[in-house]
């Protein structure tokens, strides 16, 4: 009898546990990044919210020149733009159909955690303590970057010229964290001073009240091209003490939107390997290559046009190369008019760091 009453009760707690785990209508109850998507018919809440809309709303930026900026016609440009524009092309075929969303450094994170944007392609740089505390997942790194330190012409040439010194920077950045690491490995007595605003900074910086402005290199080199006494007043040191890898990001627990987003960027660096540019992209559609064929969701000779299962249309590298170009296209359209090379940010078989995995089942 003891051992039947004990099955008795091992099965109701059974029975109970289970009865936990569903709602009340007989639906089961998940938690986010466990795949239940909140209800979404195709598992991600902000893809179907971006189809609905017929838009992609991108978090990002009007006034870093060369990443983000309104140029003098009064139209959004940069390279974190086009690849704003990379996604929209991808996901509903026209890159005019990406919204730029303006926002505060400290607003980056808040702004993706309430809905307001559906993806964050802002110079942010991925951290283990973005990637765990601020519900964001960090995707393809689309700019390879590192901290400096931008001086007025001739007052230093090193960093270890600069003791007791006040060092400025952006708030709510990884810079101020950098600046005090660095200062304390080479035995410098900083003062580092933030301000939440670029044009404050600067204004701070020509004043005097800053002997040095820290930020990635990439953008102390965006900010020199657009100062006002002329980017000759300005020297960026050759020091580089930090990584700093720029990329999207978008909303934790949302695997399948994470997807599509890091393929329609990653396509623009298998294009470049190809040797695929918005110019030449339809002499492409033919090719000999079955490898190219599939890359731009054609039909290969074997008839079976690649559909990985992704949600993208099968045409999306197309759209992408066709409408706003390979990784090397953006970067020379953008960055390189500011002076800088590729670098590490050239594709691996050149001996940089960018790889696209492959296109295929």
């Amino acid at each position: 009898m003891k051992s039947s009453r004990r099955l008795w009760i091992l099965v109701a707690v059974v029975a109970l546990v289970a009865a936990a785990c569903t709602s009340s209508d007989g639906g089961t109850t998940t938690t986010a990044g466990q795949g239940g998507g909140g209800g979404s018919e195709s598992g991600s809440p902000v893809y179907d919210r971006v189809i609905a809309n017929d838009k992609v709303r991108c978090g990002t930026r009007d006034d870093l020149p060369g990443f983000a900026f309104v140029d003098s016609d009064g139209n959004r440009a940069g390279f974190d733009v086009d690849f704003c524009k990379v996604v929209a092309a991808a996901v509903l075929g026209s890159a005019d159909k990406a919204e730029f969303v303006d926002l505060a450094t400290a607003d980056r994170f808040t702004a993706l955690q309430s809905g307001q944007i559906d993806v964050l392609i802002r110079n942010t740089t991925w951290t283990a303590g973005r990637d765990g505390k601020e519900g964001a997942t960090f995707l393809t790194t689309t700019f390879y970057d590192g901290q400096g330190m931008m001086v007025r012409t001739g007052e230093f040439s090193s960093l270890d010229e600069m003791d007791g010194v006040v060092v400025c920077s952006a708030g709510g950045t990884t810079t101020e964290g950098n600046a005090a690491t660095e200062a304390a490995r080479r035995g410098l007595n900083w003062e580092v001073r933030s301000f939440e605003d670029v044009g404050v900074l600067q204004e701070a910086f020509q004043s005097g009240a800053c002997d040095g402005w820290t930020s990635d290199v990439s953008q102390l080199t965006g900010l020199r091209s657009n100062y006002p006494e002329g980017p000759e007043a300005l020297t960026i040191l050759p020091e580089v003490f930090s990584k700093e890898p720029l990329g999207p990001a978008v909303l934790d627990g949302d695997s399948k939107w994470a997807q599509v987003v890091n393929w329609a960027i990653l396509a623009t660096i298998q294009a470049e390997e190809f040797g695929i540019t918005s110019a030449n992209v339809d002499t492409f559609l033919d090719s000999d290559n079955p490898a190219i064929v599939t890359f731009l969701g054609q039909e290969p000779e074997d008839g079976t046009v690649l559909d990985p299962g992704l949600g993208l249309p099968t045409d999306f590298a197309y759209q992408v190369i066709k409408q706003v170009g390979n990784y090397g296209e953006i970067f020379e359209r953008h960055l390189a008019p500011l002076g800088l090379e590729r670098g590490i940010n050239d594709l691996w078989i050149n001996g940089g760091l960018h790889y696209a995995p492959p296109y295929r089942n």
